[in-house]
């Protein structure tokens, strides 16, 4: 089983990377391989083109290409972000939103989580505006025990927030067990489910 950790940061290396090593830890300790991904500074914002309806495929060429494949690898995916404004980073938030809409397919019925890293508030309003995209992709979402949110300015000062670590602690067990819930009812033949032919209801004509 692996898990693809994103790290949505502009900051490589950053108080968003310092969580998301806690929870790749707790994963690998678990026996759940782990990889980190990082989105990068510069990701193009969707352009509602729809060639990727066409083509198959997003039809612009950054990060986004190179993360494709392992999405259709992974067994369960953790995104990550600073708060910026009460929400997540804004070039997450577009890798998402062309990720989602042009290789939706990759993600569904994928166990998901999200966390955030802020200075002092918006956790929670990033954090829910991430689970958004769960939602809607027949994900289901890993919880924790708390939000799941770490606080400081630098890496240092995550290293303190040790309710924040914990909580990331407790975030990847949690991935572990229900992955291997998963598995274990795979083996015995229980399949996901079979989605009914997608309606859409247009209120305005």
């Amino acid at each position: 089983m692996k898990v693809v950790l994103v790290n949505g940061s502009p900051n490589q290396t950053g108080c968003t990377h310092r969580a998301l090593q806690e929870v790749a830890k707790t994963l690998e300790l678990e026996g759940v391989e782990t990889e980190l991904f990082w989105v990068g500074k510069s990701v193009q914002g969707c352009t509602a083109c729809l060639q990727c309806r066409k083509k198959g495929q997003c039809i612009f060429k950054d990060r986004l290409a190179d993360f494709i494949p392992l999405a259709e690898e992974a067994d369960g995916f953790i995104f990550g972000s600073p708060v910026y404004y009460a929400g997540p980073a804004g070039n997450l938030q577009a890798f998402m939103e062309r990720l989602f809409y042009s290789a939706g397919e990759a993600m569904r019925y994928k166990p998901a989580a999200s966390l955030v890293s802020c200075r002092r508030g918006g956790a929670t309003a990033s954090f829910d505006r991430l689970n958004k995209f769960y939602t809607i992709a027949n994900m289901p979402i890993v919880s924790s025990q708390y939000w799941n949110m770490v606080h400081g300015m630098q890496p240092a000062d995550v290293d303190q927030d040790l309710e924040g670590l914990q909580t990331m602690r407790t975030l990847g067990r949690n991935m572990a067990w229900l992955l291997n819930c998963i598995a274990a009812g795979r083996a015995q033949g229980v399949l996901q489910p079979q989605p009914e032919t997608a309606v859409a209801t247009n209120f305005i004509r």
